[in-house]
């Protein structure tokens, strides 16, 4: 049975008004909940880290539940691909920051809660700061910089760290909680991986109703550890399956040798990971390849417009190219590269694009490795031609 992470005095001055009884009504007949879990909702500071598709059914589910305390953090505005599944946001919310329509949809829900804006990039100079005034941490993240730097936090902190993590129809959820006879994610992931080596929900895609489906298990695991019922995920990470339907639950344990929440950790206060990602195989790879020729897009129109002879790659894949385009293009994707290299001259002049400009990075040092010596990567790809060239182009 999973105990209570709050202290009973915090709850000795919890009282509810009469709406607030009608609101939560159907806790308090719970033998499970009753007033005094309620109390404990209410008494209970949550943070979650993020806004977006984790964030938000996160945040809509730990309102209504009467959270008394949610503080968010967030410093993007809503785009319009963020809709299909951060449901903290609506269309008329496109170009406000989160934070703001994160707040107002909250408050829509339940005005009871205390909503706590953090308008920052969670970092190392402000993270300790930040989660010492909370009793929960979730992140609602899909970048490994904020992962790593969440989970190292908490730890110092003795705060549960609630984890959830979506990538195209997969999602898994756990509980990292060292001080509470668990592992914490380094326990799993010692070190983070070097940029660029895991895509993204940007790149990859991911199912708009999956973090509905995750983010409720963090929501639910947070209600859990407040009230103090039924078993938390500690030391069981679940993983979830969309396309099959199936939950599978997976043992963890604590890594006796963890960097950081081993009787003997090397990391005792928290690190920038956007610096420290890859580091020393990023900076081996740095050292040993010239660093990526670069055009930007003002100038691969103006070569465009000027006619000049040069070949445009597209290394995307062809639902991508089915999307949006650069007109005279040649799409080759990048899974492709090696084994369609003879339809590419290496006399020719090759400028390579993709959505953003990671994957033409790695399609140019293959051509480089190939014997291909004229070679750009255009900066930005084409995310950067829609924004400064061609807003009619579509992004996605």
């Amino acid at each position: 049975m999973t105990k209570s992470i709050l202290d009973p005095a915090r709850l000795e001055d919890i009282e509810f008004s009469n709406d607030e009884i009608a609101r939560y009504s159907r806790h308090l007949i719970m033998p499970e909940v009753t007033l005094e879990g309620q109390r404990k909702l209410k008494a209970a500071r949550v943070l979650c880290i993020g806004t977006g598709g984790l964030g938000s059914p996160i945040a809509l589910y730990l309102a209504a539940a009467g959270v008394g305390t949610l503080g968010l953090i967030d410093f993007d505005v809503v785009d319009y691909s963020n809709l299909q599944r951060q449901v903290l946001h609506g269309t008329k919310d496109v170009g406000r920051k989160k934070l703001n329509s994160a707040r107002d949809r909250i408050k829509d829900i339940n005005p009871n809660v205390n909503v706590v804006l953090h308008d920052v990039m969670f970092r190392a100079e402000n993270a300790m700061e930040i989660v010492e005034q909370y009793d929960i941490v979730i992140d609602g993240t899909d970048n490994f910089p904020t992962r790593y730097l969440s989970n190292d936090v908490s730890v110092f902190l003795k705060k549960p760290n609630i984890y959830g993590s979506i990538f195209r129809f997969d999602g898994q959820a756990t509980v990292f909680a060292p001080h509470l006879g668990g592992p914490c994610y380094r326990c799993l992931y010692p070190e983070p991986p070097p940029p660029g080596m895991v895509p993204s929900c940007a790149e990859g895609g991911v199912l708009g109703v999956l973090p509905g489906v995750v983010g409720v298990i963090q929501a639910i695991e947070a209600v859990k550890l407040i009230v103090g019922i039924g078993e938390a995920l500690i030391g069981r990470l679940i993983h979830f399956d969309a396309l099959k339907m199936k939950f599978r639950e997976f043992k963890i344990r604590k890594d006796p040798k963890c960097p950081v929440c081993s009787a003997s950790p090397t990391i005792t206060a928290p690190i920038d990971y956007d610096q420290f990602c890859g580091i020393p195989q990023a900076q081996a790879e740095e050292d040993a390849e010239p660093p990526v020729p670069e055009i930007t897009v003002e100038d691969l129109k103006k070569r465009l417009d000027a006619k000049e002879k040069f070949v445009l790659l597209d290394v995307r894949e062809p639902f991508e190219w089915d999307i949006a385009r650069i007109p005279g293009a040649k799409l080759i994707p990048l899974g492709e590269l090696t084994s369609r290299m003879s339809e590419l001259d290496s006399a020719d002049e090759i400028v390579i694009h993709c959505k953003s400009g990671v994957r033409s990075a790695k399609a140019l040092r293959q051509l480089q490795k190939a014997g291909f010596g004229k070679l750009a990567n255009v900066e930005g790809g084409i995310l950067a031609w829609a924004d400064r060239v061609d807003p009619s182009v579509a992004k996605y």
